[in-house]
This record gives C-alpha cells, sequence and structure tokens, in this order.
C-alpha cells in the first residue's frame, strides 16, 4: 500500500506522512461526548471530522478500528478536581439515577449523529464499564513513583514526571509558567503541587456514582479513561487520537503523561486536532452557555436562527471550512452553505440523467486525482469540494445541450462523484423526508406539473400558473426546461 497521506500532527506541529504501524491496520481513537445535554454545533464538528478521515482512511485500503468514547463519570464541572460531577449533577436535578440521564442523552447524541450520516466507530466504550481498568491503570502508575495517594485520593506528580519527561509538550505549555499561574482550588491541601491532577477521587457522601478501590470509595478521574481504554483496545501504542483543540490541555495533555508513566512510554503516534465552532469570535461550548443545539438547527428554533436547517447543510456547512480552521457560526453563514449544498447535489442528481454522445467537449478527467491531492493533504476538504463543483460546472453545461461527454467519460465521472460526494464525505439528499420521498408522492407532484404542461400548450395560462404558485407557496421549487420541468423542496 503507498503511502501519501499527510495529516498535521499537533505533537510535531507540522504535516507528517502517515505510516501506520501495522498496516493495513490502522488504530484510531477520538474522544466522544460527556452525556449530560443534548448534542450541538461543537460536538458535530469534531464528529464529522474524524468520520470523513475515519471514511478517507476506509478509501485508501486500510482497516480501520475506529474507538470513540463515551464519557458517563468522572468528569467534573469546572474540567479540574473539584465541584460536582456533570452528569450527577444533572441526575440530582431531575430526581433520576445518573445512568437514566446517560441512556437518554447517549440516545439522543445516537439519533443527532445518524441524521448527520455519521458512521458509527468499531467501538464505543463507556468509562463507567471500565473502572476496573481504570484502577489498574492508576496501580501502574503508582508503581512507577509518579503518583501519591492522598486523603483516599490518588494524584499525578507532574513536577516529578517533569524531571524525566516533558509534561507540556503537546500544547506547548510551560510547566514553571503553569504552577506559577494555576490558582488554588477548594480542597487543594489533598494535592502536593496545584498542577497535579486526580487519577482517583475519594467520592463524597453525596456524590452518587463511585466503585470500590484501593485507595476509597471513589471514582477515576476524567483523563484517565481515555488513557486506559486507548490502549485496551488499540494496544500499548496505537496510530491517531484525535479530539477538539479544546481538549489539547489539559486533557490530552495529561493522557500522555499518564500512559508514559504507566507504560515507560507514549501510546500515540500521531495527535489531531480540529478548531473551533465560534459565535462571534467566542468558542461555542456548554459551558459558555452559547451553543446551538442540533435540534434547535434542524427545527429552526433558537433566536439567532431564521429558518430550520437540515442535517446535511450543517455536514456541508463543516466540510468547507479546513478542519483546523476556525469556523464562525452565523445564520447567514449557514443560508450561503446551504445553497451550496442544493447546488452541489442538484449536480449530482443532474448527473444520473446525462446521455453519453461519441465524444467529450468538456475536460472531466483528473477529478479524482485532484481530489485525491486534497485529501492527502491533511483532509483538505474545502478544495476537494471546489473541485466537485468544478465537475458540476461541465455537467450543468452538458445537461442544457452546451457541451458532450463520452459514455468512457461519464462512467468514470459517475464514479469519482460518487466516491467523494456519498462514500467519503458522506453526503445525501436531504430536500425530501422519508415520507415524501415515497413513489406515491413523486407521482402525485409529476401529475400536476403533467397537468401544468397540458394547459401551458392549451394556453390556459391562468391554470399554469396557479399549479406552479401553490406548488412554491407548498415549499417547491419548479424549474421549466427543454424537456419539461424539474422540481424539488
Amino acid at each position: 500500500m503507498e503511502d501519501r497521506f499527510f495529516i498535521y500532527n499537533t505533537l510535531g506541529r507540522e504535516k507528517q506522512l502517515f505510516h501506520p504501524m501495522h498496516s493495513p491496520h490502522v488504530g484510531l481513537y477520538v474522544c466522544g461526548p460527556t452525556v449530560y445535554g443534548d448534542a450541538h454545533l461543537g460536538h458535530a464538528r469534531p464528529a464529522i471530522t474524524f468520520d470523513v478521515l475515519f471514511r478517507y482512511l476506509r478509501y485508501l485500503g486500510y482497516k480501520v478500528r475506529y474507538v470513540r468514547n463515551i464519557t458517563d463519570v468522572g468528569h467534573l464541572e469546572n474540567d479540574a478536581d473539584e465541584g460536582e460531577d456533570k452528569i450527577g449533577k444533572k441526575a440530582r436535578l431531575q430526581q433520576l439515577e445518573p445512568m437514566e440521564v446517560v441512556q437518554y442523552y447517549t440516545n439522543r447524541y445516537h439519533v443527532a449523529m445518524s441524521a448527520l450520516n455519521v458512521l458509527p466507530p468499531s467501538i464505543e466504550p463507556h468509562a463507567s464499564g471500565h473502572i476496573i481498568e481504570q484502577i489498574e491503570f492508576v496501580k501502574k502508575i503508582l508503581a512507577s513513583g509518579l503518583a501519591y495517594e492522598s486523603a483516599g485520593s490518588v494524584y499525578f506528580d507532574v513536577e516529578k514526571y517533569n524531571q524525566k519527561y516533558h509534561y507540556g509538550k503537546l500544547s506547548g505549555r510551560n510547566i514553571d509558567e503553569l504552577m506559577d499561574a494555576t490558582r488554588n482550588l477548594d480542597g487543594q491541601q489533598e494535592k502536593r503541587r496545584a498542577i497535579d491532577f486526580a487519577l482517583w477521587k475519594k467520592a463524597s457522601p453525596e456524590h452518587l456514582m463511585h466503585w470500590p478501590s484501593p485507595w476509597s470509595e471513589g471514582f477515576p478521574g476524567w483523563h484517565l479513561e481515555c488513557s486506559a481504554m486507548g490502549t485496551k483496545y488499540l494496544g500499548e501504542t496505537f496510530d491517531i487520537h484525535g479530539g477538539g483543540m479544546d481538549l489539547m490541555f489539559p486533557h490530552h495533555e495529561c493522557e500522555i503523561a499518564q500512559s508514559t508513566a504507566a507504560l515507560g512510554h507514549e501510546s500515540v503516534h500521531y495527535w489531531m486536532h480540529n478548531n473551533m465552532i465560534t459565535i462571534n469570535g467566542q468558542k461555542m461550548g456548554k459551558s459558555l452557555g452559547n451553543f446551538i443545539t442540533l435540534e434547535e438547527l434542524f427545527s429552526g428554533s433558537h433566536p439567532l436562527l431564521n429558518q430550520a436547517f437540515s442535517p446535511m447543510s450543517i455536514r456541508f456547512f463543516i466540510l468547507q471550512a479546513h478542519y483546523r480552521s476556525t469556523l464562525d457560526f452565523s445564520n447567514e453563514a449557514l443560508l450561503a452553505s446551504s445553497k451550496g449544498f442544493s447546488r452541489l447535489m442538484d449536480g449530482y442528481k443532474r448527473l444520473h440523467k446525462l446521455e453519453a454522445s461519441v465524444t467529450s467537449t468538456v475536460d472531466v478527467k483528473g477529478l479524482q486525482q485532484r481530489c485525491e491531492e486534497a485529501m492527502n493533504d491533511d483532509l483538505n476538504s474545502p478544495v476537494a469540494i471546489a473541485h466537485l463543483f468544478e465537475a458540476v460546472k461541465a455537467i450543468n453545461s452538458i445537461y442544457d445541450g452546451h457541451a458532450s461527454i463520452s459514455l468512457n467519460d461519464l462512467v468514470e465521472l459517475k464514479a469519482t462523484m460518487k466516491t467523494f460526494v456519498e462514500d467519503i464525505f458522506g453526503l445525501t439528499s436531504d430536500d425530501l423526508s422519508a415520507d415524501e420521498s415515497t413513489e406515491a408522492y413523486h407521482k402525485a407532484v409529476d401529475l400536476l406539473l403533467t397537468l401544468r404542461l397540458e394547459a401551458k400548450a392549451k394556453k390556459d395560462w391562468q391554470t399554469a400558473d396557479n399549479i406552479r404558485n401553490k406548488l412554491i407557496e407548498l415549499g417547491f421549487e419548479v424549474k421549466d426546461t427543454k424537456d419539461g420541468f424539474e422540481w424539488k423542496r
């Protein structure tokens, strides 16, 4: 298998040729959601980014084991080592069992991901289902001398670790500056230093989720789960670890430290991080209260939205920006993206109506190579999509009778467009709902427009205009063509 795929490795801060450890097998781990609320646009970006990576690696011929976790314990309110568990707090407020909250929002996350055509991962482990593995991981770190027990909790000794290794290598943070800048928190007296982080926390009496351990009845630290589950399912070393840029510090930095302490070496070869989605330049997130849920986007019910946006238009919106660039949200940006998505899919539909000629008067050769070159350059989806739009121009020209295409070129064009539009970018036509896309529904609309054509032939302009206007009122777009008509919702 030819290695030609370059990805930006956050660890080296450069694009590097992807060379899997055990080709053709690839191990991919991505941090999934903490399931205490509905998924929002910020959750959609990493899900779609690494879905495309998953799809593209398989297109290149790799056999990918994709692990994306569910965080259902240990993620405290302030992302540090104090405060209430986010899921536990939701359960207490709603008078539910914590696992009721977990199940409810996990189900809703899966529904949202399915709507966005995000493929399910190979394995979706829950942190709460791997308590034993996490306890064993803590034991290894303690045995290395790089952690200490304090009042029933276990903390990672960052300063001692840094004497041999480099804490901060992923994020570029300076440990001395971090130690000076870290403010004291409630309960800080348990730690030797403010920068140390929890591997295991003793549960307070009111804490809802806790398990027995050699140190206390308690729960694992937030960072620990990914180290334990990633190495369990992908091995002590694996190829790619992905996630949002906001997880780079402290979450991923702590993962590197934990794994190195427990195993004597780092686990991950390539670290990939998608950038943030912003609103007015500020990161979108639950903790900031400025998020827009995917359900609000699909229904148009958020105050910042003028209309509903389909799941596929949201997916296309995310793919139009490179995954490492900031993507600023606005209603106007989504409208523009929706129009672009419609142009692409209209062209894709027309492609399947084209008839071959003896010769081609359009140049569509090399489309597959150009799209591959873009994707091999660190998943450059915007450039690949630009190449697809060039193909759509040629398709429209042929469709309108201004150009022709040979049979061989048409077969190649159809195959390439399907590969990149559907298989890699995961885009499907969504202008009709499942109920609307029935054969009877299509026939009914076609019948009305056929009656309109007959009215026009009889010069009954009033009837023809009435049919067209009523369809437009109902949300249809009607276009007259040389062969009759086209329509869509």
